[in-house]
C-alpha cells in the first residue's frame, strides 16, 4: 500500500461537483426614449376668499367672546371663583373683559393668518407655533398677577379654551378659504 501524496486513500473515489446551470439570459437594457422637454414650471401662490374668510373670523370672534362667558358664569358665578384678569378696556368687569378680549385675540389672528398665507412658505405651521405660543403665555400670565393660585388657574384655563377656540377655527376657517392660483 502506497502513501498518498495528496491525503487521501487511493480508492476513494474522486468527489465531483455539478455544474451549476447558467443563468437565464438578461434582456439586452431596453432603448432610452429621447429628452423629452418639461413643460415650464408654472409659478403659484396662495391666495385667500377674503369675504368668506372674515365672514369665518368674525364667527370665530363670536366663538371666542361666548367661551369667555362660559368660563365667566362656570368659575365667578357657578363655582365662586373669582377670575383674574387686567381691564385695559377699562370695563370693570371679567364678563365684559373677556367678552372684548376674545374679540380682539380672534381679529388680531385672523389678520395675522392673512398675512402670513400672503407672506410665508408654510402659513399653517408658522400660525400654528404662533397661536400655540401666544396661548401658553395668556394661560400662564395670570399665575404671575396674584397669589391665589385656584383664580390664576381658572382664569388661565379660560384663556386656554379661548386660545384652542381661536386656533382651531382659524385654520378650520382657513381650509375653507385659501386657494393655490397661477402667477
Amino acid at each position: 500500500m502506497s502513501i498518498p501524496t495528496s491525503g487521501r486513500p487511493q480508492d476513494e473515489p474522486t468527489r465531483r461537483y455539478e455544474t451549476v446551470p447558467p443563468a437565464a439570459p438578461v434582456p439586452p437594457p431596453a432603448p432610452v426614449p429621447a429628452a423629452v422637454p418639461a413643460a415650464p414650471r408654472r409659478e403659484t401662490r396662495l391666495t385667500v376668499e377674503t369675504g368668506r374668510f372674515w365672514a369665518g373670523a368674525a364667527a370665530t370672534a363670536l366663538v371666542a367672546a361666548l367661551v369667555g362667558v362660559v368660563g365667566v358664569i362656570v368659575l365667578e358665578q357657578i363655582l365662586r371663583i373669582d377670575l383674574v384678569f387686567r381691564d385695559p378696556f377699562g370695563v370693570g368687569s371679567a364678563m365684559a373683559s373677556y367678552i372684548l378680549g376674545g374679540i380682539l385675540v380672534a381679529v388680531a389672528a385672523g389678520a395675522l393668518l392673512q398675512l402670513l398665507v400672503l407672506t410665508t412658505p408654510r402659513p399653517r405651521a408658522f400660525f400654528g407655533w404662533i397661536l400655540a405660543l401666544a396661548t401658553v403665555v395668556a394661560t400662564l400670565l395670570p399665575l404671575t398677577w396674584t397669589a391665589q393660585a385656584g383664580s390664576a388657574i381658572a382664569s388661565g384655563v379660560v384663556n386656554l379654551l379661548i386660545g384652542v377656540a381661536v386656533w382651531s377655527l382659524l385654520t378650520g376657517v382657513l381650509g375653507w378659504t385659501v386657494r393655490r392660483v397661477a402667477v
